[in-house]
């Protein structure tokens, strides 16, 4: 090796697609946690279903309602439902918590079509429900593809009902009807953004008419239907939260068989893999803190997202029950806290490799990425983690052996996007985004890179260890 050769391999950085020479131990092991992944991303589709898995998975390592706890000591194991929509999980860690928490927070809406307030109608003897998208999609996207309908509906009685149709293969599914190219000239001639109109993304649910000349007979139909199988009336659909998603399974991809292709990976695949990474925590020195969000998709809004004082309640109870809380500790603890932000990032699609600046885009199979800021333009809006804060978050994954790769959300100027961060960093606490690239994001059909998948989870283990 020349002098010049020795130089270059001690000062340039190296990047290394993670797949490469890895052990057939460490390969089975990836694709052994990939299938529970799978697994959890089909029975987990809503933000709903995503806390009640998760309350499953935590009670099952040991994790108990913090409602039901008097007080907490080191090694307990805790957790707080708000309202079966967001969740935040701790375990206790030895030190005191105003010396602060490390924290790990993860989002579990994903880009929807959620039913409008009054959904159904007939047109032209074919029954529709009206829909509203939720979330960035790209319209076109939604239409012609199998859909279910998951969520709950409030009778009016205050009998709670959940939905689920259109996963098992007996149910039926259903669609949003799209033009024929034959018939398609002026939509093909629109913009891309405007081919489809958000009031035209109408679910396609029924077509045979009740047995009586009657208007609105095929409608009569459908609401006699439901009212069989759920006992309720049109008026009961105004008090339902019913959500439709792509109606496919998460599948592996690739003849290599080295990616997950599934509905909703942003932002439930750092859901899971920070949520496993917590069920693994022993004997620890600073309090391990999960954070799994809602309305994220949609700037983290209400009582259930991040902008809500909901994880401070559990903060303060935390505090309460290990008897250290006394006036502003809250915001002590926060100002000495550390977090990773486990969202997920672009990640560069060679076919539009136009849209990414390639020496700072998030590469498939290369690990875990870090985002140091988002937003867009000149970083407005965007968390911009301290030099100081990135170098300690590097050190960690580098002493534990975890890939990483450092990127940014695409060219300067030609879009952009955020995450909880900022919401966190407005508390006082140091945060950097930290997640799984992914191509093809809010479409109805992700992928990302297996490798990349078990990187996140060594990442946040390694992070809270």
């Amino acid at each position: 090796m020349t002098y010049g050769e020795e130089l270059k391999d001690k000062l340039f950085k190296k990047k290394v697609n993670g797949w490469f020479k890895i052990s057939d131990e460490l390969r089975q092991e990836i694709m052994n946690y990939s299938q529970r992944y799978m697994e959890f991303l089909n029975n987990s589709k809503t933000e709903r279903e995503i806390v009640k898995s998760s309350v499953k998975i935590a009670q099952e390592h040991g994790f108990r309602d913090i409602n039901e706890v008097e007080y907490l000591n080191p090694g307990d194991r805790v957790y707080y439902v708000n309202k079966e929509k967001s969740m935040y999980l701790a375990v206790i860690g030895e030190n005191r918590l105003e010396d602060g928490l490390n924290i790990i927070g993860s989002h579990a809406d994903s880009p929807r079509l959620d039913l409008k307030p009054n959904p159904l109608y007939e047109d032209q003897e074919l029954a529709y429900f009206k829909t509203h998208y939720y979330g960035g999609i790209k319209k076109y996207q939604w239409t012609t593809i199998p859909l279910s309908i998951h969520g709950v509906i409030i009778k009016a009685d205050g009998e709670k009902l959940e939905v689920r149709i259109g996963e098992d293969d007996n149910d039926p599914i259903f669609t949003v009807t799209d033009l024929l190219p034959h018939l398609a000239k002026e939509q093909e001639n629109a913009k891309l953004r405007d081919a489809i109109k958000g009031e035209d993304l109408n679910l396609l649910i029924g077509s045979e008419p009740f047995g009586e000349e009657i208007p609105e007979r095929v409608k009569l139909n459908i609401l006699n239907i439901l009212n069989k199988k759920y006992g309720i009336v049109e008026d009961d659909l105004s008090s339902a939260e019913l959500e439709l998603v792509p109606a496919f399974k998460a599948r592996t991809q690739g003849f290599d068989e080295s990616m997950v292709a599934g509905y909703g990976q942003d932002d439930k695949v750092c859901v899971y893999t920070s949520l496993t990474a917590m069920m693994e925590l022993g004997n620890i020195s600073r309090t391990a803190v999960c954070i799994i969000a809602d309305k994220e998709e949609i700037g983290s809004m209400g009582n259930t997202g991040m902008e809500s004082h909901a994880f401070d309640t559990f903060v303060t109870y935390l505090l309460n029950k290990r008897g250290e809380n006394r006036v502003n500790l809250l915001e002590k603890v926060f100002c000495n806290s550390k977090m990773l932000s486990a969202d997920v990032d672009a990640c560069l699609d060679p076919i539009y490799a136009n849209v990414s600046d390639k020496l700072n885009a998030g590469f498939m199979g290369y690990g875990v990425a870090l985002n140091k800021y988002t937003g867009s333009g000149g970083k407005y809006s965007a968390s911009d983690a301290n030099a100081e804060y990135l170098a300690e978050v590097k050190r960690i994954f580098d002493s534990n052996n975890v890939k990483y790769q450092i990127s940014e959300l695409g060219k300067v100027d030609v879009g952009g996007g955020g995450t909880i961060a900022y919401i966190l960093a407005n508390k006082g606490i140091d945060v950097i985004d930290c997640g799984v690239p992914i191509l093809c994001m809010h479409s109805p059909y992700e992928v990302a890179s297996k490798y990349d998948i078990y990187s996140a989870y060594q990442a946040y283990k390694a992070f809270w260890k």
